[in-house]
């Protein structure tokens, strides 16, 4: 039986050369000569110390950059609060999310089911399998998929005929 798996992976060597790069961006500007500013990728986070929120805020908006110019969606980003940091700067963790999380994945089974195909899908974990009979329906799935605005970066994998 057809089927194939949705998933929200992230690239963690993209992510490290999207940081690399930011952080020599950051180095060459002009506007953050003389301040402290930190860039430091975790095993799953993106730590960020900033002299302050106009810093902090240009600093993300260079990450995004990057990441996008590197393939990779800003959806995977799920930023922590600000918290103060020490010498007024400003510090703010950003997690990778890797994974759908059981909210999403209900999320995803209730849009597949709202096409009205012949398809089931299955929440396995952190990814959700869909089988049907025909391919052309899990295609359309696809689509529906694409189509939705879900907040999480979604890749399909595993297609099986």
């Amino acid at each position: 039986m057809p089927s194939f798996d949705v998933v929200s992976k992230v690239d963690m060597q993209e992510v490290d050369n999207a940081v690399n790069q930011a952080v020599k961006e950051i180095e060459q500007r002009f506007d953050f000569k003389g301040s402290q500013n930190e860039v430091t990728l975790e095993k799953d986070a993106i730590l960020i110390v900033a002299a302050d929120d106009y810093k902090l805020q240009a600093i993300i908006d260079i990450l995004k950059g990057k990441l996008v110019r590197r393939g990779l969606s800003p959806k995977c980003l799920d930023f922590g609060k600000k918290e103060p940091a020490s010498n007024m700067a400003v510090r703010q963790r950003i997690a990778i999310v890797q994974g759908i999380p059981k909210e999403k994945g209900k999320d995803i089974v209730k849009l597949i089911k709202d096409t009205k195909l012949k398809v089931q899908a299955q929440i396995m974990e952190d990814q959700v399998r869909v089988t049907g009979k025909k391919i052309d329906d899990l295609q359309e799935v696809i689509q529906a998929l694409k189509g939705a605005d879900l907040d999480v970066e979604l890749q399909y994998i595993n297609m099986r005929s």
